[in-house]
């Protein structure tokens, strides 16, 4: 017993974190590789109408999901690691286990974009590196993500200490290309793009093919709900929401409209990612490129960094729950879930090989890890409408605004990525299985059962679809 109080006792005192350091645990995992590959993913879909629009209802509908999890914050501080939790509270163990294991899924293959980036980012000095997805760039890759999880091995304070520091150089050169951007725009070429190219389509399509970028960039929203059970207050969790929210709507909006006015949208729809980094190189030079590109490797090892901590986080607090296997609940004096870290580090390290298969490696990574978490985020707005029903008008409002927008999305994915989605999801029910076995419980209630027999299915089909090339990777 006195082993255990003075374990808890160190915990305690080593692992809570101020409203300024939540606050950049969000930035720093929203302002990733999204940031920089936002001109390109826009200008392949639409022009500067279906941008303005699409950010207006992207940021609309994500600044409701970042209230729903800052009310529920407030509503409800028992539940830790919020998005697993809510859904698991509203809607049973099941799916609150998918729930958990897709948004954990999400954050895994995430990680994998921002390797994907760093290496197409040095690919321009080393062509044996290509566009990140050779099997050098693979190996190099895998390198880094296991240093990462030495790093990440020493402490969780250590590496939320070092991401806020690192948040700070990434969101500098972000800025900068704004400004810089605004100086050299062109007018008549801003103009041009203003209604879209021929290939981009009607206006709703514009903006409907925009929405899985969108969902990429604001990946993160959630984190301080995340990483709830290590706030200093409570109530810095919602505050650190809707802050980080705010901060970086507003620079990624900006990086997507200023482009426009640099360069023809059929050009910048050809840039190799970062995209930014070829945009800023057309206006003032070779030393615009290397600076996006030093920024970019900062930004990107910084976000990598946050969502390595927030993927382990999921897990461990799954596992202590009972809904995942119980050797995932055991952590180090440090607070370090080290089985958890291993999962976490070894599903990204698959996810890596399997871009050796993929056409585009990185958008394809980058609308997985958008398709995944919609499953996660829908059931977290519905449960927030549950719970809304019960409290103000307003709360309710919100609530509901989440689901649908959350809905729309699904639809924008398309059958392609909830297919995909059903083959990463099915298998992870052995898990639940083996949680369930662990605590000599009936594996799966009729209800569990009708959800399982859907989740195959639709893996199923999915494995079809890809055999018999009606969808491709």
């Amino acid at each position: 017993m006195a082993k255990n109080d003075t374990e808890s006792e160190v915990r305690a005192t080593t692992a809570k974190l101020s409203l300024p350091t939540l606050t950049t645990m969000v930035v720093g995992s929203m302002v990733g590789a999204g940031v920089f590959s936002l001109p390109r993913r826009f200008a392949q879909e639409t022009g500067v109408a279906g941008a303005l629009i699409a950010w207006a209802v992207a940021g609309t509908g994500m600044l409701m999901l970042a209230f729903v999890f800052q009310n529920l914050a407030v509503r409800r501080p028992d539940l830790d690691a919020g998005v697993y939790a809510y859904a698991k509270a509203g809607f049973g163990e099941y799916l609150g286990f998918f729930s958990a294991f897709g948004y954990w899924a999400s954050a895994c293959v995430g990680n994998v974009t921002y390797w994907v980036l760093i290496m197409s980012t040095i690919g321009t000095l080393a062509p044996a590196l290509g566009e990140g997805d050779t099997v050098l760039a693979v190996l190099l890759s895998s390198v880094g993500l296991w240093l990462f999880f030495a790093l990440i091995s020493r402490g969780v304070k250590e590496a939320a200490a070092i991401n806020r520091i690192v948040t700070v150089a990434k969101v500098v050169p972000i800025l900068f290309f704004v400004i810089l951007a605004l100086f050299y725009l062109k007018p008549s070429v801003f103009a041009d793009n203003f209604g879209g190219a021929d290939y981009a389509g009607s206006l709703f399509q514009q903006v409907k093919g925009t929405m899985l970028a969108t969902v990429f960039v604001f990946l993160g929203v959630e984190g301080a709900s995340v990483y709830s059970r290590h706030a200093r207050r409570r109530e810095d969790v919602g505050r650190a929401t809707v802050l980080g929210f705010l901060s970086v709507f507003a620079i990624f909006a900006s990086v997507t409209i200023v482009s426009y006015g640099l360069m023809p949208m059929s050009e910048i729809a050809e840039l190799r990612q970062p995209s930014m980094a070829g945009v800023l190189e057309h206006a003032v030079g070779t030393w615009g490129k290397v600076f996006v590109s030093v920024g970019l490797i900062v930004s990107v090892l910084g976000a990598y960094l946050a969502w390595t901590l927030m993927a382990a986080e999921v897990l461990f607090v799954a596992a202590k729950d009972d809904d995942m296997p119980r050797f995932l609940k055991r952590s180090t004096a440090a607070d370090v879930p080290v089985p958890a870290l291993v999962m976490t580090t070894l599903l990204s390290q698959l996810f890596l090989v399997v871009t050796l298969f993929s056409d585009d490696a990185f958008n394809f990574a980058l609308d997985l890890t958008s398709a995944l978490t919609l499953i996660p985020f829908l059931l977290a707005a519905a449960f927030a409408v549950m719970v809304g029903r019960a409290g103000r008008r307003g709360e309710l409002t919100v609530a509901v605004l989440a689901t649908v927008y959350t809905a729309f999305l699904i639809y924008a994915a398309g059958l392609k990525f909830v297919l995909v989605s059903f083959i990463v999801y099915a298998p992870a029910t052995v898990l639940f299985v083996m949680a369930r076995r662990e605590q000599g419980r009936r594996l799966f209630s009729p209800r569990e059962l009708v959800i399982l027999a859907v989740s195959i299915a639709g893996a199923v089909l999915g494995i079809v679809a890809l055999a018999l090339g009606w969808i491709s990777l």
